[in-house]
């Protein structure tokens, strides 16, 4: 129907062909310098000290640019959830060393022997508080090997074992309209040893994901103080930021709540 068209050949003087290669040329370097000066403004200050440039420093343009990038990010990672969709499990013989990634000062253990787990915003209106042997007494035991993603650039992939947050969630619901969950460490430590509670925001889809964990164990043994004796979360489908040491709290709202590195200029939802 269509019958195939000779090509069909034309001459182009030489010298439009040297013109227009070196328009393309300069056009292709202005460009370049352009798109390297726009990405070098949204660099951080010390970035750009270390390679020997002056920081412009901040201005309300950048950090809106920034900030929009952020949440195009975490509406992405929303996007992509999903509750059956598992994260990579590994076996014994693929387990690493992990990093006490303790933002601060790791705590004292003396915390432990007094060690309880407070419930809030719960669908009987009441406050719950748990010891250690009261989770460990009534819930199954869940077990996985997953990889742990830090934002600073490494990973490493542990053992955990502990409970499903899942089975928390059915034992002890939340109030009705509740989303969100926060997870309080108060035995939390700054750079100086001095208090410093931290604090994650998690929403209740995520908190429900057959691999979130309130994990009890590492490596077959109890929590080590380092690693967040004796009760850590485990989401392995966020980033390790969001994963907290040494609960002490949690409590649900239907609003998302504070989130300590959010309010540091982080992203919120800080799924991978």
């Amino acid at each position: 129907m269509f019958p195939e068209q000779e090509p069909r050949s034309f001459a182009v003087p030489e010298r439009d062909l040297r013109r227009r290669t070196r328009r393309d040329f300069l056009i292709l370097g202005l460009g370049t310098l352009a798109a390297g000066a726009a990405a070098g403004l949204l660099l951080p200050s010390d970035t750009l000290r270390r390679f020997g440039f002056r920081s412009l420093g901040s201005s309300p343009l950048k950090e809106n640019f920034l900030n929009k990038v952020l949440a195009f990010d975490d509406e992405v990672a929303k996007y992509l959830y999903s509750p059956e969709r598992l994260l990579p499990t590994y076996s014994k013989s693929q387990i690493t060393d992990l990093r006490n990634n303790y933002n601060g000062a790791t705590p004292d253990p003396s915390y432990i022997a007094d060690w309880k787990l407070t419930l809030k915003g719960l669908a009987s209106g009441s406050t719950v508080t748990l010891a250690i042997r009261d989770l460990q007494d009534r819930f199954a035991v869940h077990e996985q090997i997953t990889r742990l993603v830090c934002v600073e650039g490494w990973s490493g992939i542990g053992w955990w074992a502990g409970i499903r947050f899942d089975a928390l969630l059915r034992a002890y619901s939340p109030s009705a309209n509740a989303k969100w969950a926060r997870l309080d460490s108060s035995v939390n430590l700054d750079g100086m040893g001095n208090p410093d509670s931290y604090y994650v925001s998690i929403d209740l889809a995520t908190a429900r994901h057959p691999q979130t964990l309130l994990a009890t164990h590492q490596n077959g043994q109890p929590l080590s103080v380092e690693h967040g004796a004796p009760l850590r979360l485990i989401a392995p489908m966020k980033i390790g930021l969001k994963n907290i040491k040494a609960i002490t709290q949690i409590s649900y709202s239907a609003e998302e709540p504070m989130d300590y590195w959010a309010e540091r200029g982080y992203s919120r939802y800080q799924g991978i």
